[in-house]
């Protein structure tokens, strides 16, 4: 299969982009560990490891010869180096090392982030910079969450939900302790509804196999997965299984679950009427959208530069791949998190027989049924008996936050 066209197309001839990993997680909740058995992993030798401290993972006697620009070469064949300054200076240093030879290969970054840090800024500075974007892309965020206290830090902290919910895997430390395996449960399940579409995995056993590669692209093969990376079965089965007894109406038509095309079936509800878990509480929801019909381009543009817009903040997490009206053999992938959006991407082809529109959402304070009416709004693609489709259609602006200029005072 032919590779995909992005819009922003590498030089010819250019090293291909260096995938990034961003490691994130609360403060003790076992992130040096983890960084002390991956930097030791044979499987990672090439890897550069830029950290907050140092000291922390326990490498010190391996810095008696400091380089200029701090990056150490450790004896498995990891580079190491701490954030001194700015991220981007550390980054720029480990490509000039690249260049003129210094270092031999470089064929990935986990960047760590400090305790309650923001993965979003870090993702920012690789995304948003005319240089690195080029270099560099952006493979995933993990978050490390830790059995014991890992309840309470999300109870306590909104930073803590969000780093949640915006990783792409969910590493699971000191479930090994007798404490962390009695919450493991109860953190299990809240982890699920923050985050249906992140697997979950025991920081003891975790290999890099289970934390990297967590982009579109399959590394072996090169070709997108998007079922993988989308792993919008995952939402579904989230809502399905929480909500379904409250949505009569999904059950109205003559067909059988799974196989029917009724729109209605993929349209399923997040949080809003079940008491039963933390999703109320945190405001968090997990939802997905799909849709049959192709979907005209400049709508797509409206409704995500209005999604952003209006909700930005509250846009945890956004991936999608679009069926385009003008297009519909090569499907635009979509990814955001908050107000940062990746350029989209156009696939040469779809990778598999699932030709539909598909979006997976992670929202905070932003009610699953906004983000439908303004996707309906546009693309007008969803049930079309939904009640208030009449009304969106009489006046597709009228949702909270937009007033039709001839309505304003």
């Amino acid at each position: 299969m032919p590779e995909a066209v992005t819009e922003t197309e590498r030089p010819r001839g250019a090293r291909p982009a260096i995938p990034v990993t961003i490691l994130t997680g609360f403060l003790g909740a076992g992130k040096t560990s983890l960084i002390n058995r991956l930097v030791h992993d044979p499987a990672l030798a090439g890897t550069g490891f830029i950290i907050n401290e140092f000291g922390e993972i326990g490498i010190d006697h391996l810095l008696v010869e400091a380089a200029d620009d701090g990056i150490v070469e450790l004896s498995s064949g990891c580079l190491c180096c701490t954030v001194r300054g700015e991220l981007v200076t550390t980054l720029e240093n480990f490509l000039r090392g690249l260049d003129n030879g210094r270092i031999e290969t470089l064929s990935r970054i986990v960047i760590e982030t400090t305790g309650l840090a923001d993965p979003v800024p870090v993702l920012a500075t690789l995304t948003a910079h005319p240089y690195l974007s080029l270099r560099y892309a952006v493979d995933g965020v993990i978050t490390v969450v830790d059995a014991v206290n890992g309840e309470r830090t999300l109870d306590e902290h909104p930073e803590a939900v969000k780093q949640a919910a915006v990783a792409d895997r969910l590493v699971i430390a000191k479930a090994d302790l007798a404490e962390g395996a009695a919450r493991l449960p109860a953190l299990t399940r809240r982890l699920k509804a923050l985050n249906p579409g992140a697997p979950l995995v025991d920081a003891a056993a975790a290999t890099p196999a289970d934390l990297l590669d967590c982009g579109l692209f399959d590394p072996a093969t090169k070709t997108a997965d998007v079922r993988r990376w989308l792993n919008a079965e995952a939402f579904e089965a989230h809502t399905h299984h929480d909500h379904h007894h409250h949505h009569g109406h999904h059950h109205d038509h003559d067909c059988a679950g799974e196989a029917c095309d009724h729109p209605d079936h993929h349209h399923h509800h997040g949080h809003e009427d079940g008491g039963h878990d933390h999703s109320r509480h945190d405001g968090v929801r997990a939802f997905s959208l799909v849709a049959d019909q192709a979907v005209p381009a400049g709508a797509v543009e409206m409704f995500l530069e209005l999604l952003r817009a209006a909700h930005g903040p509250k846009l945890l997490r956004l991936k999608g791949v679009i069926r385009l009206a003008d297009d519909p053999d090569r499907p635009l992938v979509v990814h955001a998190v908050q107000e940062l959006f990746h350029p989209p991407l156009r696939l040469a082809a779809w990778p598999d027989a699932d030709h539909r529109t598909r979006l997976v959402f992670i929202t905070r304070d932003l009610p699953e049924d906004e983000v439908r009416r303004l996707f309906d709004a546009f693309c007008g693609v969803l049930a079309p008996d939904t009640p208030d489709r009449a009304a969106m259609t009489d006046s597709p602006l009228s949702l909270s936050g937009f007033t039709p200029p001839s309505r304003r005072a």
